[in-house]
């Protein structure tokens, strides 16, 4: 990746449309860039910024690239249960919050039980690479649940699907995501 495209915050060797680096992500998400909904706004409002996996955890990234953690959130897969029946989510909070789970997750969700999803099952569910998992791009059928200081967000990073690269898009466009929920006090 080589372009210079101008991002709203940090400082990144290089940044460009992730529509025009498909070919760099998992395939989730380069499927879900490609039939972008038009309520999201534009796909070439999604940046791709190219970093060092190593740097993939939210505050050692923050640190490395001069992003401010307000600006940074994370994408936490949950496991809600009732009886038997087992349902995952996602579920996008600020890095600066905590995810409610026991709360208003499990309310959300109808569950008697909710915790964060097994790595494994995270990974293998979503085609994501663990620390990478994106809102852009999950399984169809699953709901997401997206904190609403997120979507007042004009611009937030997330993960890009793989821990090498992040993606920069405006927290509204989460909103407009397939079965995204808003929900007031996601996180604390």
């Amino acid at each position: 990746m080589s372009d210079a495209t101008p991002t709203p915050f940090g400082t990144f060797d290089s940044a460009g449309p992730a529509v025009s680096h498909r070919a760099d992500l998992p395939a989730p998400v380069a499927a879900a860039l490609a039939a972008w909904p038009v309520a999201a706004g534009p796909v070439d409002g999604v940046l791709l910024v190219d970093s060092d996996p190593a740097h993939a955890d939210t505050a050692v990234f923050c640190e490395a690239y001069d992003v401010r953690p307000e600006v940074s959130a994370n994408c936490v897969v949950v496991a809600a249960k009732r009886g038997q029946e087992v349902t995952l989510a996602a579920c996008v909070v600020l890095a600066t919050t905590r995810l409610d789970v026991n709360r208003a997750v499990r309310k959300h969700l109808g569950a008697r039980k909710a915790s964060f999803a097994p790595m494994e099952e995270a990974v293998t569910a979503t085609g994501m690479e663990y620390g990478g998992i994106t809102p852009v791009g999950l399984p169809d059928h699953w709901p997401l649940l997206v904190d609403a200081r997120v979507t007042a967000t004009p611009h937030v990073l997330v993960g890009s699907g793989a821990r090498r690269g992040k993606l920069i898009l405006p927290g509204a466009a989460l909103a407009a995501l397939p079965n995204a929920e808003v929900i007031t006090d996601l996180a604390g």
